[in-house]
Order: C-alpha cells, then structure tokens, then sequence
C-alpha cells in the first residue's frame, strides 16, 4: 500500500489503520463520534494527502477545460477556487472536483483518491495542442484543518491574513516557516477551516507545528470515517456512493455547477444535460432522517406506504451531531417534497423515515 507523508505519525498515534485508494489510511483516532464533535466544537487535523493534484497550463488551457468541466472556468479569477464534475460521454461523472486558478493560464485540480489515474487519462483522451497535462500527485501533502477554532490556530503561523481568503479562495504563501503553501478556504466538513497543500518532506514540520499551535484549541487528528460522517450531515456527494459513472449529475443536484455555455460546445454528454435540463430528471438524490429505530446503509432499498421500492440508499449513518440514522438516497421524483413519508427496508422490514431539506446540520 502506498503511504502518505503522516503514516508512521498515524501508526504511531494508535490510529486504526486501514486500505483506501491504494493508501494506508487512518480510520480513526479516538473513535469516530468524539472525532466528528471535536471538529464541530473545536477543530481536528484530517491527512487527505491520498487525493489528487492534476495540473493543466499552456495558452489553451482554459478553452481546454471548458470542454471537459462542467461549471464555467472563465469566471475563476486567479486566486479563486470553483467546484466541478467532468460529465464522461453517456451522462454520468468521471469524477467531482475542486479547481484552483492558480496562475494566469495554470490550474490545478483536487481529485478523489480513487480516481486519480482515470481522470488524468481522461484529461489526456480529450488534451489538444496548447495544453500541458501534469499528474503531481506524488509530489504533495495535504492537510484539512476543519472546525470553528480552526482560522484562529492556522493564521498563529502565517503572515498571510486569512481574513483576506474568502470562501472558494486560496493564497500561496509561508506556513509554519514552509515557503509556497497553498493556503485554501475550502473544506468537506461544514465546520469551517482551511486546506494545505505543500511539498511532502514539508509534512511533518506543518503537523507538528499544528498540533502544538493548537494544542489550547482542543486540536486532535481525525480519521476518515469522522470526514464521512461530517460530509454525510451537510449533505455532500461522496463519489462512488452517491455520484459515478452512471450517475445522471442533474439528478445528483449538481445542476447548479452544470453551466452549458456557448463556449462548451464540445462537452461530453452535453445533449443528455441539456435534454435532462428541459425535461427534468426522473429521480433526485434526496435527504432523509429515520423516524423509526434504524441506521440506514449503502445499497438499502427505499418504498412507499404500499411497500413499492421507489428509491434505493446511497450513504446512510447514525448522525454523531443529531442522535438519529440519515441518509441520502435516489428517489423518484413524486416523493422527494420535505416531510415525504418513506420506508427503508432494512433487513426485510419497512423502517419509517421522513425527507428532510438538506443540509442537516444547519
């Protein structure tokens, strides 16, 4: 297994440890519920060093990545940040992601762990002249440093005023004595924060100087199941539960960041967004809560009153924040209005739940 900056730090720590993507992996520290309140409440340190930074620069590289990117690239100024799918060519997603303007006609894009080899050889299939494709993977660490105390602790060790990064935006600068870190105020947890990305042989001395910045701030390292169940309460995609290669991306919600402009006239599945954006989608990826005792769980099936299966789950948990089983779930259209009476069957048994509005922590 591949290993990132922090393993022997995690091993170390007594994190349990497991595979993901290719890495070994902290699950959890001191258990996934203390985590995940201990991010809402104060801040925790996430290794994401596993994902992705694909590069793409040259004189084309913009009217490249309008055909490939679903959202508008054209208005990320340098600085900013936008997120993104890439439609493949039947209507589903290669992947989400996060791009970075970094410099005039240079971008990078934050790509899930899984994916890293497919969306660079996707990239390549559609690169054309003027464009320079780089997979700089290996060569960055990342830390998400999430949670309300997070900013107070971050700007204790850069001269970069974090005031002047607003949401969807990033600076490069010194950190922890670390020259060029990308400073980004994004995150998957709805708790606040920042993102780092450095070199990796930088690693070690930003997680210790963290960790002993925060250490009145209630800092903990936090695993992956706690940034699960963070994403899961605010109601984020994860890809490969919840959006895929067959996924319909209108039906995922992402309307919002399919902008089929004039200046995307040769992006994949365009006629399939389109004639989805006319038509509407069949089914939408809808949030519940469970009323009856029950967890939901990947691959549940979803039914009526009548027992008729009108849904199916796609990520489902006992909620650490609200004391109650959510989830999300593909639903036919009919029954995704807020309070909609559904089941989960769960183990041959029809489970009462309710649609709620997303997100579910407010």
């Amino acid at each position: 297994m591949k290993t990132t900056p922090f393993t022997s730090i995690h091993e170390s720590l007594g994190a349990k440890m497991a595979p993901f993507a290719g890495f070994n992996m902290p699950i959890e520290y001191s258990g996934i519920t203390d985590e995940h309140l201990n991010v809402i409440e104060n801040m925790g340190v996430f290794d994401v060093s596993h994902m992705g930074a694909l590069w793409v620069s040259g004189p084309n590289a913009l009217p490249f990545l309008q055909n490939v990117c679903s959202n508008d690239i054209s208005k990320v100024a340098v600085g900013k940040a936008q997120y993104n799918y890439m439609p493949n060519d039947k209507g589903g997603i290669v992947d989400d992601f996060i791009l970075y303007h970094y410099e005039e006609s240079k971008y990078m894009l934050a790509v899930n762990a899984s994916n890293i080899e497919k969306d660079f050889a996707w990239l390549q299939k559609h690169a054309t002249d003027g464009v320079i494709l780089e997979n700089g993977s290996d060569n960055i660490g990342i830390l998400a440093v999430q949670g309300p105390k997070a900013k107070a602790v971050l700007q204790s060790l850069t001269p970069v005023n974090l005031d002047n990064i607003p949401f969807y935006a990033f600076e490069v600068g010194e950190f922890a004595g670390v020259k060029n870190v990308i400073i980004s105020n994004t995150g998957y947890t709805g708790a606040g924060g920042f993102e780092l990305y450095f070199y990796p042989e930088n690693g070690v001395t930003i997680w210790n100087a963290l960790f002993e910045a925060g250490k009145d701030a209630g800092i903990k390292p936090t695993g992956l199941g706690a940034r699960d169940t963070l994403r899961l309460e605010m109601g984020y995609c994860l890809y490969g539960n919840d959006i895929d290669e067959t996924t319909n991306p209108l039906e995922a919600g992402l309307g919002w960041v399919t902008k089929l402009t004039d200046d995307k006239k040769n992006l994949p599945s365009r006629e399939i967004l389109e004639a989805t954006k006319i038509n509407g989608p069949e089914k939408k990826l809808t949030g519940f809560e469970m009323v009856g005792k029950g967890i939901p769980r990947h691959g549940y099936e979803i039914a009526n009153e009548e027992g008729k299966i009108i849904g199916h789950v796609t990520s489902g948990t006992m909620s650490p924040a609200l004391k109650k089983g959510i989830g999300l779930g593909y639903l036919e259209k009919a029954y995704t209005a807020p309070d909609s009476k559904i089941f989960i069957v769960v183990r041959g048994k029809q489970i009462e739940a309710k649609v709620i509005k997303l997100p579910f922590r407010k």
